[in-house]
């Protein structure tokens, strides 16, 4: 199998400080497709070696899917619900994807998507995308070892449940906006439960119900949970432009906000910022 670095960026780290603490910054919204979900999609596609695919996303998976087909040769087709973004449904039919409108939520356009005909790609529930996933932290492991916990945003839970596997033992924070907490929610039932959608992340973050398989992960690997409101995503967000002229949408900004609310004792904490794609501009 081709080396997933081949069609990947390696994304810088930046070393700062907030509130008088240090941090670490991974600034994954530097990728290619402006998300970490390059990383999943580049590598299932690689293993399946399909010329066709299907896929449901809220917007970042689709874009990374519909990369990752026009990298590899393959094409894509990729269901959205009526609420998805322009700013991520038009980079998914730049990219050459069919897009298809379908359902309110996630899980109705994944529904949906199953039932098309061809090889579907998991955004999350996979162990192959999280392995994918997992190479983010993978990279924040060699390029700063001193690092001793991570905060990452969690929706379905592919990027965390890859943290988790990459992070060599340290602490693992999974971050979820309060009325958006699917994983939150499967951890405290100890299995995926259908959970409310509401959240100025939902676009990207905003799973029905965890994956089993990355709930799985969390479980074996004593991950934390932690919740933030969307007021303090979107402080984070602003914040993050004003004091460091880094620009990323709400879920981008999660992380950060946990951070911010000093909650957890950490020396050197890495703060993943996982994506950019937003129609926010600074003001």
């Amino acid at each position: 199998m081709r080396a997933l670095s081949q069609y990947v960026r390696r994304t810088p780290v930046l070393h700062a400080s907030a509130d008088g603490r240090p941090l670490v910054f991974k600034l994954e919204q530097l990728q290619l497709t402006g998300s970490f979900k390059i990383r999943g999609a580049v590598q299932k596609l690689l293993s399946l070696g399909v010329s066709e695919v299907v896929t449901a996303s809220g917007g970042n998976h689709g874009i990374a899917v519909a990369q990752a087909a026009q990298l590899l040769g393959a094409h894509a087709t990729v269901f959205v619900p009526v609420t998805a973004p322009e700013t991520k449904t038009r980079r998914i039919e730049a990219l050459g994807a069919k897009l298809i409108r379908h359902g309110a939520t996630y899980a109705e356009a994944a529904l949906a998507a199953r039932d098309f005909g061809v090889t579907y790609v998991e955004a999350y529930d996979d162990l192959t995308v999280i392995e994918g996933q997992s190479t983010v932290t993978q990279e924040i492991v060699e390029d700063v070892p001193d690092v001793d916990t991570i905060f990452v945003a969690a929706g379905g839970g592919g990027l965390v449940a890859g943290a988790a596997l990459a992070s060599g033992g340290r602490r693992i924070i999974a971050v979820e906006p309060e009325n958006c907490r699917a994983m939150h929610n499967a951890l405290e039932a100890g299995a995926p439960v259908d959970s409310t959608v509401r959240s100025v992340a939902a676009d990207a973050l905003g799973a029905t119900r965890a994956g089993s398989l990355a709930l799985e992960i969390l479980q074996r690997n004593n991950v934390t949970s932690a919740l933030v409101t969307d007021d303090e995503i979107l402080a984070a967000r602003d914040r993050l432009w004003e004091e460091f002229r880094i620009a990323v949408e709400p879920a981008g900004a999660a992380a950060f906000a946990s951070f911010l609310k000093g909650d957890v004792t950490t020396d050197l904490p890495c703060v993943l910022l996982c994506g950019a794609n937003s129609e926010w501009r600074p003001s």
